[in-house]
């Protein structure tokens, strides 16, 4: 396991959504990683409190008891560094320090009937037959040709072939799609194995079998593949103008409309991003990004903490606009945003909960001193 696998896997902690043997993991590896380190003058009184809340869950989670001899003082001030992360809350991106007592907005902000977002999704069938899978049993949802759709526990919907589709018998094939709206998402398995995470307000379309040469679906907004290894039958993602062709690997695609670009992240494997004739070929830790009006594809390192955030419950922002936040927002929590002033030149940072009550996330945001929001219903209005 290196570093940046570590690091995704204890975000992935913090979020609420480790299984046993992953948080096991977690401690088998604390010895080796030391995500960063914080002095007591530094964590202030809430190293304590921190500390003790984790231990307790490690303890729930694994019945991990804490030995009589602190040993591990480094790995708790690098767990707690995190958690103060993933619980709390943004910084302003530039270097002018702020006086927490003094920045505080004297509006109340109140957004207590919005809630984060939750699994739900709508199926389209190939007959234009819609299902809203949040409201869907556990169980076959239908049966398409040779296919049969289920959906399972924790927001899971798998397709599984009844016969081998590589048999002189044709299948019947159709093309299924499934839509996350704002405030919702959603895993698929496809029927070679292939499993699909999708973001909020997000499509994927697909085949309810793959037959042929190539494996072909077509995504909108942000999705999280990986993808079932078969050399004989390429796998391509289409996206915002953009192909992205692999034999078998992990990678993110986001490819929101309103984002301007799309970013094609590669974890595992190699991928091939081609748009517009340019091709690029990706490996472990890149990025391919190409704006939605141009044709050009560029490479660079990526930030494989960020990007894979949303995926493991936390917004997480580097150097981002009070714009691309809000964006974040609105498909999470399904509301409408508005702004008030100039607002082009602030920049921000800092990672917390997709769970956390909206309410919190503003008021962390108010604690930079440069922003203040009104609340309207789900409408939010960001002033300066």
């Amino acid at each position: 396991m290196d570093r940046d696998q570590y690091l995704l896997l204890f975000e992935k902690f913090l979020a609420g959504n480790a299984s046993r043997e992953e948080v096991e993991l977690i401690m088998a590896y604390r010895d080796q990683f030391e995500i960063a380190e914080i002095k007591d003058d530094e964590a202030g009184e809430e190293y304590q409190e921190i500390e003790e809340r984790l231990l307790k869950r490690l303890q729930s989670d694994i019945g991990y008891k804490q030995p009589a001899r602190i040993t591990y003082a480094k790995w708790w001030m690098a767990a707690a560094a995190v958690v103060v992360l993933a619980t709390g809350a943004f910084f302003y991106a530039s270097h002018q320090k702020t006086n927490p007592e003094k920045v505080y907005s004297k509006n109340v902000i109140k957004a207590n009937g919005i809630i984060p977002g939750s699994n739900k999704a709508l199926l389209t069938l190939a007959n234009g037959e819609k299902i809203a899978l949040n409201d869907a049993s556990n169980g076959t949802v239908i049966k398409q040709g040779n296919t049969k759709v289920q959906k399972k526990e924790g927001g899971v919907l798998q397709y599984e072939a009844l016969q081998d589709t590589t048999s002189s018998e044709s299948p019947v094939i159709g093309y299924n799609t499934v839509s996350t709206p704002k405030g919702g998402q959603y895993q698929i398995v496809l029927s070679d194995g292939t499993r699909v995470w999708l973001n909020s307000a997000s499509s994927l379309k697909y085949p309810t079998a793959f037959v042929g040469a190539e494996r072909n679906v077509e995504l909108t907004g942000e999705g999280y593949f990986e993808v079932a290894k078969n050399k004989k039958m390429p796998f391509k993602v289409k996206s915002n103008g953009q192909e992205v062709e692999v034999l078998g690997t992990h990678f993110n695609i986001m490819a929101y409309d309103d984002e301007g670009e799309t970013r094609t992240t590669l974890l595992e494997g190699s991928v091939k991003v081609s748009k517009g004739g340019v091709n690029r070929i990706l490996i472990p830790g890149q990025q391919a990004v190409n704006q939605n009006d141009r044709d050009d594809v560029t490479v660079a390192h990526a930030d494989i903490i960020s990007v894979m955030a949303w995926k493991n419950g936390i917004f997480s922002l580097q150097n981002s606009s009070i714009h691309q936040i809000m964006r974040q927002i609105a498909r999470w929590y399904d509301v409408d945003v508005a702004y008030q002033g100039n607002l082009k030149d602030k920049e921000y940072g800092g990672s917390v909960s997709k769970s956390q009550n909206l309410t919190e996330i503003l008021k962390n945001l108010e604690l930079t001193g440069t922003i203040h929001f009104k609340v309207e219903g789900r409408r939010i209005t960001v002033m300066e």
